[in-house]
């Protein structure tokens, strides 16, 4: 028996929404907008780079940083702005994205172009955090982020069952520095008809060795945090200035395979990981932070990890991505991984 309760509703447009508690969520829900649900994205071969890339025109209308009272991602308010999640009350919501990049029932790619092209089948979901509109990670209860963990964990197990679904990602954009768009706390899950070329490459270096087994005895100076059989650490080879990786001590393929007791360590130590990067400049930091499961069919051999990429290299700058990082796809970093998590080791008492 999960120690959560969840709760389906079928929006007015068709698409699911799942509401995640401690308690039972009861009560009908609030009038909703139902604006036609008709996404049509799809997929073209780059035959270069030996990879798909999604094309999903229709995200070019999706929300951009609205005004509080405008917030979708809010509990609804009988009489008020219609939001995603109708209901005046709730703990974690996750609901299907109104600008899918993947959808379940995807339409056929358009005909005559000059490259491969294919269904962009799959799912994309948002999560949301909390019923409130500003905080992070860092700034919900150990009970809220245990709870967020479990569904990252429910949501995993629900989106690997979907015919085609190959490869399974939760993520967040956390501040406008990485474009996010709307500012209450929230992240994504993308579910995948294919295995990207970053998981493809981590798949093949796992089944070669057990690369973070090997990694952990030597990260002395690099470790940043630990938590009960998980460490938080800036990787020897960061490509950012302030990277950090959570992972656990021992080999799981994924959060599913985590015990009680761990699945509580890991959602403190992102939570402590979120902290330590607000602390360090007094402030917001911005990240973009990824779960990296296993693919279908490796989970044998592969590393569940979580990777943080902030695009601050100081208080005052940003690294942005340039002619190496972009054209070559080679990566030149001007702080030390050494001196960055000496930094995030003191940003915290």
């Amino acid at each position: 028996m999960p120690p959560f309760y969840k709760r389906l509703h079928r929006k007015k447009d068709g698409r699911e929404l799942f509401l995640y508690g401690l308690m039972p969520l009861e009560g009908p829900p609030l009038p909703e907008d139902a604006e036609p649900f008709r996404p049509a994205p799809h997929l073209r071969y780059h035959p270069l780079r030996g990879e798909w890339v999604v094309y999903a025109a229709h995200r070019q209308g999706r929300t951009f940083l609205p005004p509080k009272e405008h917030c979708p991602l809010c509990p609804s308010r009988e009489g008020g702005f219609p939001t995603e999640i109708p209901f005046p009350s709730f703990q974690v919501a996750v609901f299907e994205n109104r600008f899918p990049s993947f959808v379940e029932e995807a339409p056929p790619p358009p005909e005559g172009l000059p490259v491969a092209a294919g269904k962009a089948l799959g799912r994309c979901e948002v999560v949301v955090y909390t019923p409130a509109h500003t905080g992070s990670l860092a700034t919900l209860t150990e009970e809220e982020r245990l709870l967020l963990a479990w569904a990252w964990r429910d949501r995993y197990e629900a989106l690997y069952a979907l015919p085609g679904v190959r490869f399974v990602m939760p993520f967040e954009n956390g501040g406008e520095a990485v474009g996010v768009t709307l500012h209450h706390p929230h992240g994504q899950i993308y579910a995948y008809p294919f295995v990207p070329p970053v998981l493809e490459r981590e798949s093949q270096a796992f089944r070669e060795r057990p690369v973070l087994l090997e990694l952990f005895p030597n990260l002395g100076p690099y470790v940043v945090d630990e938590e009960e059989g998980f460490l938080a650490f800036v990787p020897p080879f960061a490509r950012y200035p302030f990277e950090v990786w959570v992972a656990p001590v021992e080999r799981h393929p994924g959060p599913w395979t985590f015990s009680e007791g761990e699945m509580a360590a890991f959602a403190r130590l992102l939570g402590r990981v979120v902290a330590r990067y607000d602390a360090l400049f007094g402030e917001p930091f911005p990240y973009v932070m990824v779960f990296h499961a296993a693919p279908l069919g490796e989970e044998a051999t592969f590393h569940f990890h979580v990777e943080f990429y902030p695009p601050r290299r100081t208080r005052d700058k940003l690294k942005f991505l340039a002619g190496t990082e972009l054209g070559a796809g080679t990566f030149v970093v001007d702080a030390l991984p050494e001196e960055t998590a000496k930094a995030l080791r003191a940003a915290l008492p």
